[in-house]
């Protein structure tokens, strides 16, 4: 759930997407909840260590962020991360923060349909998806047999394997 922060940020980004003729965000559940997982990964990080305004922050342990989130890696990789840090998280300066730096190409861009938000004290993290196989945050892969092989396939090798054990 957004907090009012997080939601008026979205609000915010909406509307200016919507002044550029660019669809909306559509809220992201998966894509918040690695919003919140970055969030409360930087919580401790002063803002001056990490290099505002790049793709992705240096975080060594993004893939465990991910499993944790129950999303396939293969399905984030045309999605952004992008962390603000704000002391007191000034509304208006967290917005200015991404409408007026380098992560306003990202918001500029009509490729990006969701987004997830997260904020940790003086820290807020914005995770952008997109509606392709690479970038929809789609659940991680289970490790059973059937989403190994697939249903179909899994439903011909039971299938093959009865047969030889009546034969």
């Amino acid at each position: 759930m957004l907090t009012d922060d997080e939601d008026n940020l979205l609000q915010g980004i909406n509307s200016f997407r919507t002044s550029l003729g660019i669809p909306v965000l559509t809220k992201h559940k998966k894509a918040a909840c690695l919003a919140d997982e970055v969030a409360e990964d930087l919580e401790d990080q002063p803002c001056t260590s990490i290099n505002i305004g790049v793709k992705s922050p240096p975080l060594s342990n993004y893939n465990r962020l991910v499993k944790k989130c129950d999303i396939d890696i293969n399905t984030n990789r045309d999605g952004v991360v992008l962390p603000v840090c704000v002391h007191d998280l000034v509304p208006t300066l967290v917005l200015t923060n991404y409408t007026h730096s380098s992560y306003a190409q990202y918001l500029n861009n009509s490729k990006f349909a969701g987004a997830g938000v997260g904020s940790e004290d003086d820290w807020m993290v914005v995770v952008l998806t997109t509606n392709t196989a690479a970038g929809i945050f789609a659940s991680g892969a289970h490790h059973s047999v059937v989403s190994e092989i697939g249903w179909k396939r899994y439903a011909v090798c039971l299938l093959l394997g009865s047969l030889v054990y009546l034969v």
